[in-house]
C-alpha cells in the first residue's frame, strides 16, 4: 500500500486555511491604495500581512506533506477559554490600565492556559511583548494608545 501524499492532514489544512485568508485580504485590498513603505495607503499594512500569512501558509501546507506526526490528543476547554478571557480582559484594561498593565494580564493568563507553563518565560515574554508593543504602537506608529492609563493618574 502506498504512503499517502498529505502526511499530516492538520498541518496541511491549516496551511490551506492561512492561504485562503490572505489571498482573500489581498482580493479585498485590491480596492485601496497601496502607497509605498515612506507614504503607507490604506492596504499597505493589511497586503504585507496578508502576504506574510500566504508565505506561512505555504511553508505550513508543505511541511503537512512532508512530515508525519501524531494526532492530536484532545481538545482543552480550559485553554480556550483563558485565551477568550485574557483578549477581554486586555480590550477592557488598555484605555484604563495602559498598555503596561493591559498586555502583561493577557501575556500571563494566556500562558497559563498552556500545559508547558513556567512563570520566568512567561514574565520574560510579557516584560518583552509589553515593552515591544509601547515601542511600536504608541512611539513608531503613533497610536493613541495610554502607556499607563488614567486609573493610575495619567
Amino acid at each position: 500500500m502506498a504512503a499517502p501524499i498529505i502526511r499530516n492532514p492538520k498541518d496541511f489544512l491549516s496551511g490551506l486555511m492561512f492561504i485562503a485568508f490572505g489571498a482573500a485580504f489581498i482580493y479585498i485590498a485590491q480596492d485601496y491604495t497601496f502607497g509605498s513603505p515612506r507614504r503607507m495607503g490604506p492596504a499597505f499594512f493589511p497586503v504585507v500581512l496578508a502576504i506574510i500569512l500566504v508565505l506561512i501558509g505555504l511553508v505550513v501546507a508543505v511541511r503537512g506533506l512532508l512530515v508525519t506526526e501524531d494526532p492530536p490528543r484532545g481538545f482543552t476547554w480550559r485553554g480556550l477559554l483563558l485565551v477568550i478571557v485574557s483578549t477581554l480582559l486586555f480590550g477592557a484594561l488598555v484605555r484604563g490600565a495602559g498598555l503596561v498593565v493591559a498586555t502583561p494580564v493577557l501575556v500571563c493568563i494566556s500562558a497559563f492556559a498552556s500545559h508547558l507553563f513556567k512563570w520566568k518565560i512567561t514574565a520574560i515574554i510579557a516584560i518583552g511583548l509589553t515593552a515591544f508593543c509601547v515601542i511600536v504602537f504608541v512611539y513608531a506608529l503613533g497610536l493613541p494608545m495610554p502607556v499607563i492609563g488614567p486609573w493610575f493618574g495619567r
